[in-house]
Parts: C-alpha cells; sequence; structure tokens
C-alpha cells in the first residue's frame, strides 16, 4: 500500500475538524440524556431473599424490611419472612419475623409494620418484631399490597378486585370491582393511587376513581416521586416513571428473567429498591430525570 504525506496544513485543518466532530457528537449526546428519566445500578444483596417480593423503607429506623414469600404465594406453610437490608445492601437480619405464610405489601403506621398474608392482615411492632394483632379478611384470596394515608392502613385483594382499610380495629371496604388491583400508594395530599388491569387510578375517600394513566396496566408497586410523577413496576420486569398520561420506561429486566415486584423508594437520595422475586435478591438504583 502505497502511503501518502499530507500537507502539515491539511493535516491540522483535518485534526481540527475531527476533534470539533467528536466534541459536537458528546455535547449531542449529554443534551438528548438530559431530562430523560433513567436508573443507574447501585448495589444488590445477595441471592439469599427467598422470593424477595417487596421492599420498603422505615424513615424512623434507617433500615430497609423486605418480605420473602419462600415458598408458594397463596399457601398457607409457615415459612415466610421479613428481612432487614440496610442501604448499602448488607443483609442485617435475614429472618426479623419468621413463620409467616405469603408475606407481600407491607407499610408502617404509629411504630408497627403492617403486612399482607394471604388473608389477613398482621400487625408487628417493630421495636420487639413481635405480630400485635391479626386482622382477618372474610371472603380474602390474594391480599397484595399495603399504604397508609398516616391515618389508616389500606390494602388490596388482588383476585377479588378490593380495596379495604383499617378503621377502628375494623375491615372496611373501600372499593370494589377493581380488576387485579395491586399496588396502592398516597401522595402528600392523602390521596390514593392504585395499579390494576385497566392503569394507574386515582380515589376518592368514596373509593370512585378516575383513570389517570390507561397505558401501564398490570402494575405492582407504585411510588410516589413528586407531583404528578410516579415510579411503577410490572412483575414481569419492567419499570417506568409516569408523569400524568405520559410514562417512560426506565427498566427492562425481562430478557434476564429477573421480575420487578413491590418496589421501594427514598425521595430524599432517589434510591430505588426492586426485589426480583425468584432472582432472591434486591437490587438498588439511582433515580436521575
Amino acid at each position: 500500500m502505497k502511503i501518502t504525506k499530507l500537507p502539515v496544513c491539511l493535516l491540522t485543518l483535518i485534526l481540527a475538524f475531527t476533534h470539533c466532530s467528536q466534541k459536537e457528537t458528546q455535547q449531542f449526546q449529554t443534551e438528548t440524556q438530559e431530562g430523560k428519566p433513567n436508573l443507574s445500578f447501585l448495589w444488590e444483596t445477595e441471592a439469599t431473599l427467598t422470593t424477595c417480593e417487596s421492599v420498603l423503607y422505615d424513615e424512623n429506623t434507617d433500615q430497609i424490611f423486605v418480605s420473602n414469600i419462600e415458598g408458594d404465594g397463596t399457601e398457607k406453610d409457615g415459612i415466610g419472612s421479613i428481612a432487614i437490608i440496610d442501604k448499602k445492601g448488607n443483609i442485617v437480619s435475614r429472618n426479623w419475623v419468621k413463620g409467616l405464610n405469603a408475606p407481600k405489601g407491607m407499610a408502617i403506621l404509629d411504630g408497627s409494620l403492617f403486612v399482607t398474608d394471604i388473608d389477613e392482615l398482621l400487625e408487628i411492632d417493630i421495636a420487639t418484631a413481635e405480630i400485635k394483632r391479626r386482622y382477618p379478611v372474610q371472603g380474602a384470596e390474594f391480599l397484595n399490597d399495603a399504604a397508609t394515608d398516616g391515618q389508616h392502613i389500606y390494602f388490596s385483594d388482588m383476585r377479588q378486585g378490593k380495596i379495604h382499610k383499617i378503621e377502628n380495629g375494623e375491615v372496611v371496604t373501600v372499593a370494589e370491582k377493581q380488576i387485579n388491583i395491586n399496588g396502592l400508594q398516597f401522595n402528600k395530599q392523602g390521596e390514593m393511587y392504585g395499579l390494576d388491569a385497566e392503569g394507574m387510578k386515582r380515589y376518592d375517600h368514596e373509593g370512585n376513581f378516575e383513570i389517570i394513566n390507561a397505558t401501564v396496566t398490570g402494575g405492582d408497586g407504585l411510588e410516589h416521586i413528586d407531583g404528578e410523577k410516579w415510579l411503577a413496576s410490572r412483575w414481569q420486569g419492567e419499570i417506568y416513571l409516569i408523569d400524568g398520561e405520559n410514562e417512560h420506561k426506565i427498566l427492562d429486566t425481562k430478557a434476564e428473567q429477573s421480575n420487578t415486584a413491590d418496589i421501594g423508594y427514598i425521595k430524599e437520595d432517589r434510591i430505588l429498591f426492586v426485589p426480583t422475586f425468584q432472582k432472591n435478591k434486591v437490587v438498588a438504583y439511582k433515580l436521575t430525570y
């Protein structure tokens, strides 16, 4: 091959043009990424949290609760548990509470951890790790998520299509005919939102609703960011940032067969916790948007 030498002035011009093009490309890539929500991997726990279904951060104790089904999600087998991990992904207590059946959604109110367990809601004293009270739900089939407005505990029955709450120590039904209702959460104004087969809904105090987003259907975990921004997971392996009628898919782990169940979130740090169900670990991500 014959190599032709280029004049110095021409070579300098080519190099300068190449440098400018690379700089413009980098700037363009940065500009296209700005303003778009995304997740950055932080850490993952050891894969010993068997069938981890839900994650919940407790700001009072600065620890993270993880519910582990361990067996079948509908069987009263007594092998389910609640674990505690820290914000660096270390497993602090693998069996903080054990002997449950198929624990799923969790919520914290007045020093108690409330956990759904197939057909009853459990109230666990956080200071002692003792079950203080059980709230059996007549006709319940698959109690799933739980949330609080700061006064009451609300929880869903996915198979019955119902939303219940605890009022004066009794179970009260607040909504029915909610197909495959799962994730529940409240915003700062005390409004309840939910995820079911029709999408993301906003409820009033009488159980009436309006559909906020009809694209993210069949959702699992729901977390409020701020304003109209929410995080919603689909169990199969998808997580979305919902902003009103708009949504952005920010995680897709279906190809890895890694589920995204009932997510947890720390608003101040913008850290998202993802229970991977059959992968038996919790994965943490940093959210930017």
